[in-house]
């Protein structure tokens, strides 16, 4: 079997992923390669017969080093949001080095409607998709869903102030738990298809913030409030309330994103490639109750 590169593998998704190739028995260790900048954070998976490369996405020639002999490659998107644009040219890059160290198939995760979200960042995954297609590689395209975890970051605020302040309106999101994308990718990747694909992985239904908050609200016996603003409010509220200014407009763009349907598809991709149903976003809020609730 050709071997499969992780990249991000210290990561929460890139460990989860090559965890799910481990246990499914139908990827052995030593087919797996683990990449990331700091190596010394994979000792374990070495020590379970994982090799671990570097792997920089600032370094392009260290990147066609790491790539060599990788039939299937995941280039797990990178966090990199310092200044505009410099995601989009790390992605580039790994497509190069892909490209010249002869990888087999590239697999890469994007995020729903690429090209036309409203998510500040959309434009680096749809540039992203673009180097690769124009590679001429064999490719599989994740556009990942919503992930389930991301309430963290605004629930618990919300639940302190019995208020979820929102410019999203009635738009839907269709979250899916990033334990199930992780069981998606690795479907993906131990399976590969004969054709090019791109998979959209959502949960299997989508929810507005108000359904969020109605659930939320039984599960931990807490009221809240959804107090529907618009975007100009929402980043006055966040500014007032110490949000670094070079976050705002990221996050707010998330709430347009949602009001403009961007983040609400669904699809059985994900459902098809685990074989299995997916957590479910009741499920996740319920096991979830107290870290929700702050």
């Amino acid at each position: 079997m050709s071997k499969i590169l992780i990249t991000g593998a210290s990561g929460k998704l890139g460990r989860l992923v090559i965890d799910n190739l481990l246990a499914s028995g139908k990827v052995s260790a030593s087919d797996l390669v683990a990449g990331t900048r700091d190596t010394a954070k994979l000792a374990d998976l070495s020590g379970k017969g994982v090799e671990i490369r570097r792997v920089d996405f600032d370094d392009e020639a260290g990147l066609i080093e790491a790539f060599a002999g990788i039939g299937r490659l995941l280039i797990i998107s990178t966090d990199v949001l310092d200044r505009p644009g410099h995601r989009l040219v790390q992605h580039q890059a790994a497509v190069r080095a892909a490209k010249a160290a002869g990888v087999g198939r590239v697999y890469y995760t994007s995020i729903p409607n690429a090209e036309t979200s409203k998510v500040s960042f959309a434009p680096d995954h749809a540039g992203t998709e673009e180097a690769i297609k124009a590679s001429g590689m064999a490719y599989t395209i994740l556009r990942n869903g919503w992930y389930m975890q991301n309430l963290f970051m605004g629930l618990p605020s919300a639940f302190a102030s019995g208020h979820w302040y929102t410019s999203a309106g009635d738009g839907k999101t269709s979250h899916i738990a990033r334990e199930d994308i992780a069981r998606a990718t690795a479907a993906a990747l131990a399976n590969p298809p004969s054709e090019n694909v791109i998979y959209t992985l959502t949960g299997a239904r989508a929810y507005s913030n108000s359904e969020i908050a109605a659930l939320a609200s039984a599960a931990t016996g807490k009221p809240l409030a959804v107090v529907n603003i618009t975007d100009e409010q929402l980043a006055e509220g966040m500014a007032a309330h110490g949000v670094p200014a070079p976050f705002i407009p990221t996050l707010v763009s998330f709430e347009a994103a949602t009001r403009a349907g961007d983040l609400g598809s669904v699809t059985s991709d994900a459902e098809k490639l685990v074989g299995a149903p997916l957590v479910t976003l009741e499920t996740f809020i319920e096991t979830n109750s107290a870290s929700l609730a702050g």
